[in-house]
């Protein structure tokens, strides 16, 4: 009697599809209400109604990512990688005036009415190339990796990132150098490098961020960060983080604002529709004031778990998958998805400083909505490919 072959699998990660679905109707809903407190707004739905769209080209991308196959996009990495950088060349000549003014960077593109960030498109381009090299430099090695090896592959990865580095450095946008840094180190981490330079290159790390946020506190200090080309702007957002309610009237503003927010949603909320403290930008950067002060602490902590959901299927994918380029892959997109949660909303409840990092899949729509739906294709991809082999 023949033994029966066990049945495949879907090629499908519904698992992973499910809390990226639940995210998106949290962030309509989250919308909603930072919409419906605005009174600058005059009709909810034509704003609702461009989420809406930009969900569906973002779905649209996410499964048409899913369906590329491993050898294509291997093939196309480098293409992939010199061309967002390409994009991000263009900030040096067509950046948008007014967004720079009011915001300090330089990271929005015109072209006519219409405006996008190609930062957003260069974390998944950057993730590619570090993977692509990565996967390369061990293929290449027959014996398990030496101290040499792992510099020349540290190398190679500084020299795809410099130019990342130093066109950041032109837009003075620091929250989005913070992403390409935690990819990077994620990258780093499972690459197999030795314990040895790991733990002196975290260990520098960790002594800069601690001298930085020291010099930014004296005054000293500012005027050597200024020489750096650090903007006030930036410095403020430490004082801010430091005492959001001493300066609550000038440049902790927004962040006093956010905190009275969350905390007036006390165990259960106030409702989507009865918002009463006003917050600034808080269908986007800040939208996690929204959810607090709607839904209390009991929906900022269904969220939370939300998302660790999200990163524990994403974790699942990594630890399966059978070709090396995809682990990679999926460990950048991780540390993107990761960095971007920890930071938006430890900044809006004062962990952390403000950076103006978007909260994935509930911040409003526009670049940095689409890349997160490429991302999750990315992972998509690789389950789709090993299930179909």
């Amino acid at each position: 009697m023949r033994k029966a072959l066990p049945a495949k699998s879907e090629p499908v990660n519904y698992a992973l599809l499910l809390p990226v679905f639940l995210l998106i109707i949290i962030g309509f809903v989250a919308q909603y209400g930072a919409f419906h407190a605005d009174p600058a707004v005059e009709s909810v739905m034509p704003l609702l109604k461009k989420q809406f769209l930009w969900t569906l080209l973002g779905l649209a991308t996410m499964f048409t990512t899913m369906f590329i196959p491993i050898k294509y996009l291997w093939k196309f990495t480098p293409t992939l990688y010199g061309l967002s950088l390409f994009l991000m060349g263009l900030l040096v000549k067509f950046h948008d005036p007014v967004m720079a003014a009011a915001t300090g960077t330089k990271r929005w593109i015109r072209l006519g009415p219409f405006s996008f960030q190609p930062s957003e498109f260069m974390k998944l381009g950057y993730i590619l190339m570090l993977a692509y090299i990565v996967t390369r430099r061990r293929q290449r090695s027959e014996s398990p990796s030496t101290l040499k090896e792992d510099f020349r592959l540290l190398g190679e990865l500084s020299l795809v990132s410099l130019p990342v580095f130093g066109l950041m450095f032109y837009q003075k946008d620091f929250g989005t150098s913070l992403v390409f840094i935690s990819i990077f180190l994620g990258v780093i981490l499972v690459s197999g490098c030795s314990w040895k330079i790991l733990t002196v290159g975290f260990g520098t790390l960790g002594v800069l961020g601690v001298s930085g946020i020291l010099l930014v506190l004296t005054e000293r200090g500012q005027k050597m960060l200024t020489y750096l080309h650090f903007q006030p702007y930036q410095f403020n957002r430490i004082h801010a983080w430091l005492n959001p309610f001493e300066y609550a009237d000038s440049i902790s503003f927004q962040q006093a604002r956010g905190l009275t927010a969350i905390g007036s949603g006390e165990m259960v909320g106030q409702g989507l529709t009865n918002l009463q403290v006003y917050v600034p930008v808080r269908e986007s950067d800040m939208i996690f004031t929204v959810i607090g002060e709607a839904f209390g602490f009991v929906g900022t902590c269904a969220l939370i778990l939300l998302f660790f959901y999200l990163i524990y299927q994403m974790l699942i994918c990594t630890l399966n998958a059978k070709r090396e380029f995809y682990a990679y892959i999926t460990t950048g997109v991780i540390m993107y998805f990761l960095f971007h949660i920890l930071e938006n909303i430890g900044s809006n409840i004062g962990l952390l400083p403000l950076t103006g990092i978007p909260l994935p899949f509930i911040s409003q729509g526009g670049t940095a909505y689409l890349a997160n739906f490429i991302g999750v294709g990315l992972i998509l991809s690789m389950y789709y490919q090993k299930e179909k082999d």
